[in-house]
């Protein structure tokens, strides 16, 4: 499950190259949305699984807006600009800003470790930035700043996810989420309407960024963060720069030079030591 969730997450990255440029951010974002929340309502519908109870329906909102609209709509605008493997790659910082945020709000507390992997997880950025062969610029900068705090707002949604999936199904969680998102993003998308570019592989994109990568996959990731420990949860985000680096370069031509190497090596050792998750280790 883990490689599937990686490997699919991974090639969202590239999608996203792809779908981008011709619908725009709040176009691909908007789209994307509403129809993972219809393929989501299908199965609802098929399964007949009942709807969150309206009292539930606030937090699940709030879980909708740090996983789904603020992440749909800052990976496109960082997608415009960067490449399928240099988001793939800060999209990794999630787990850390979930152990940030965890920490925050008393569930856990800020070890000597974690400070250590903070600091490299910045440096890690930084080197990506200078040595990678994008060009540094104002436009790039923002485009990893933007992909960066979509990876934050994801890691501290998950906080969230994970405690909505101790009260209801996974499925209505996922279901509810996504109609609270579409509707907040709705009017945007609209707007943006008369900008939008119909192409084949635009449209494409958004049908498999839709139904697989955010409807079933957002429901399988709840299913495993109810079902697992959560650091095994948290290693599906390891292994997505390196999908996400392999389908850039064989879908798109995208360069990896071995200028990359150091910063995605610090991000992963930093996430690796903020999450405290050990691939070696013995699950007791």
């Amino acid at each position: 499950m883990l490689v599937l969730l990686s490997a699919t997450w991974g090639g969202s990255f590239v999608l996203l190259r792809i779908a981008t440029p011709a619908l725009g951010p709040w176009g691909v974002a908007g789209l994307r949305c509403l129809l993972a929340t219809g393929v989501l309502a299908l199965i609802m519908h098929a399964t007949r699984m009942r709807w969150p109870p309206r009292s539930a329906w606030p937090a699940l909102a709030f879980v909708g807006l740090l996983t789904l609209v603020c992440p749909y709509v800052l990976f496109p605008l960082a997608a415009l600009v960067l490449p399928a493997g240099y988001s793939s790659v800060l999209n990794t910082t999630a787990p850390l800003f979930g152990v940030l945020g965890a920490v925050a709000l008393g569930d856990e507390k800020l070890a000597i470790r974690r400070l250590i992997g903070c600091a490299l997880g910045l440096v890690g950025v930084v080197l990506l930035m200078q040595l990678g062969p994008v060009v540094v610029s104002t436009t790039t900068i923002l485009g990893a700043l933007a992909c960066t705090l979509a990876a934050a707002t994801y890691g501290i949604g998950a906080i969230f996810m994970k405690r909505a999936t101790r009260d209801h199904d996974a499925l209505p969680v996922a279901a509810a989420a996504h109609v609270a998102a579409s509707v907040v993003l709705l009017i945007p998308t609209v707007l943006a309407g008369p900008r939008i570019q119909v192409t084949w592989s635009g449209m494409f994109s958004l049908v498999i960024l839709g139904t697989v990568t955010s409807g079933l996959m957002y429901w399988a990731s709840l299913r495993l963060m109810r079902e697992v420990a959560a650091s095994a949860a948290t290693a599906a985000a390891f292994l997505i720069p390196f999908f996400g680096v392999a389908w850039g370069r064989l879908f798109l031509a995208e360069p990896f030079t071995s200028g990359m190497l150091p910063g995605c090596r610090l991000v992963l050792a930093a996430t690796l030591l903020v999450t405290g998750f050990n691939p070696l280790r013995r699950r007791s």
